[in-house]
């Protein structure tokens, strides 16, 4: 069967393949470029600083690695969870706090306050894959919803994205925005 469809795939190709060297002169691919057949260039309001050259040519595997530090959070598992970070990461918390720690020293600021919640709830509405094709660095931004339960009894729950930097497959950079729910 998979032979039978790469050969059906194989000739519908060789098929579409177009060398008819009988027509005339002035045929479309020796006409001149026109502005009804080029993309005009958008005169936009602003020039990214950073990149504005994008592809979704990450592995599977990182994002992979990215959803399991999720995973890894809700679960308090946090010794896998520190295997999904770099030696050192930057954090950008959702609260303006900007952070350099090494893995030890965030997996110890983490299970701090994660030691407070009796319950993680992660509800991932969705994520892509990001990179940047001229600076040839990979993210991975998810949109979530969380529900914390404390030990308290306080339920703390809000919508957010994340912006997760990853570099020879491991987190290098984390940024979170926070949109608390009412």
């Amino acid at each position: 069967m998979k032979k039978f469809f790469l050969c059906f795939c194989f000739g519908a190709f060789l098929i579409s393949c177009n060398n008819d060297k009988d027509k005339a002169a002035g045929t479309e691919a020796e006409k001149p470029a026109t502005a009804s057949t080029d993309k005009a260039a958008v005169d936009l309001p602003y020039t990214a600083t950073y990149s504005s050259s994008w592809s979704q040519d990450i592995s599977d595997a990182d994002l992979k690695t990215v959803l399991m530090s999720y995973k890894n959070w809700t679960d308090a598992n946090f010794a896998e969870l520190s295997k999904e970070m770099a030696d050192t990461v930057t954090v950008d918390m959702n609260t303006g706090d900007h952070l350099v720690k090494s893995n030890a020293d965030l997996m110890k600021m983490w299970t701090t306050y994660r030691d407070s919640l009796s319950s993680v709830k992660i509800v991932m509405a969705g994520w892509n894959k990001m990179y940047s094709t001229d600076k040839k660095d990979s993210y991975i931004v998810t949109w979530y919803d969380e529900t914390d339960t404390y030990k308290t009894g306080k339920v703390d729950s809000a919508s957010y994205h994340d912006i997760n930097q990853l570099k020879g497959g491991k987190i290098t950079w984390y940024a979170q925005y926070k949109r608390p729910k009412k």
